[in-house]
């Protein structure tokens, strides 16, 4: 089968799954405690009169049936709905995108730490096995293993935000991703990096980069030990493969046959933990941004939940899946990369 084909393939797949997503989630909302008109009316004294005709506008009077079908239409012409109490009126999908760049910056800058560290620090653990190198490695791992995210990040703020300071400046910023006295750069992509790069203004590029610097090491730091937790086994498993035994036995130098040889090898179990987790950080990355006051995805969801605004909700939740699906398609990929005994 040739790889169109099998991306195709995957694609009419991921079909169903979509389905089965939007119907859950559908369902699960409606039944959330709460009321979204209420949510979107001011505060004070309700007027019914007003509630009513904003119940009938919304569609929130028809039967449930109608409405699943009317959201499933709406989905598959491209309307993702319209916030209702978030950002009044604005459409769904403008407010993911406005929304999206933080997270991006934030999941890319920690996958990619994570990665290279990770990979590094796991063949190092597995080709020093059980001496003082491996033992350190296992026990950072265990630590980034057993430690909440939230936890870190507020041990993060407190010791590098409040304890630790340099004439009564702080190390790092423990809350926002820019200087409040600094204005935004104009708006091409969305993201701020390139978008200050593009106008000029590189203080922004640094000041951002420095406000990222402590959300990003917490996210880096528990992706960090799972990729070296998975590199370290599966070297451990080729490095006892009969051909890394020839390639020894030929006169091959140690460097080569494991950065050659074994790590190539190696590295497939762990790029499927790198793409998994950059999914679960470009949609989960809920604490984090939370802790850290990012105006992100994550944050968005939290408001969707809390205002009840089912059409945000709904259109966060679907997009997840998306980059789910899309990532899984692309590690499968990457699989036929590395190894050219796998076939499509």
């Amino acid at each position: 089968m040739s790889l169109l084909k099998y991306i195709f393939r995957r694609l009419l797949a991921a079909i169903p799954v979509l389905f089965g997503v939007m119907t859950l989630t559908f369902i699960l909302s409606r039944f959330m405690p709460g009321d979204p008109v209420l949510a979107y009316l001011p505060e004070g004294k309700i007027n019914w009169v007003l509630y009513e005709q904003l119940k009938q506008q919304l569609g929130l009077n028809d039967p449930l049936i109608i409405q699943y079908f009317r959201y499933l239409g709406d989905i598959l012409v491209g309307n993702w709905g319209y916030s209702v109490s978030i950002a009044r009126d604005m459409p769904v999908w403008e407010l993911i995108m406005l929304k999206l760049p933080r997270t991006v910056d934030i999941a890319l800058f920690s996958i990619i730490i994570a990665a290279a560290v990770g990979i590094k620090t796991g063949v190092i653990s597995a080709t020093h096995r059980n001496k003082a190198k491996d033992t350190i490695a296992r026990g950072i791992t265990l630590v980034g293993v057993a430690l909440p995210v939230f936890f870190l990040g507020m041990l993060l703020q407190y010791t590098l935000g409040y304890l630790i300071r340099i004439d009564d400046v702080a190390l790092f910023p423990t809350t926002g991703f820019k200087t409040v006295t600094y204005e935004d750069p104009e708006l091409v992509t969305g993201f701020r990096i390139i978008d200050a790069l593009i106008s000029g203004e590189f203080y922004m590029v640094t000041d951002y980069l420095y406000h990222l610097a402590l959300p990003v090491f917490c996210l880096a730091f528990i992706s960090l030990a799972s990729i070296v937790r998975q590199t370290r086994s599966s070297m451990l498993e080729v490095l006892e493969q009969d051909y890394i035994r020839t390639a020894r036995a030929k006169g091959c130098k140690e460097r080569d046959v494991i950065n050659t040889h074994a790590k190539k090898n190696a590295m497939i179990p762990t790029v499927t933990i790198i793409g998994l987790g950059f999914g679960s950080l470009l949609t989960g990355a809920v604490l984090t941004e939370t802790t850290f006051g990012l105006a992100g995805i994550g944050e968005l969801l939290i408001l969707a939940i809390r205002n009840r605004d089912y059409w945000v909700l709904n259109g966060l939740v679907f997009f997840f899946a998306l980059v789910f699906i899309a990532i899984n398609l692309i590690t499968d990929v990457i699989y036929g990369m590395l190894d050219p005994r796998i076939r499509y």
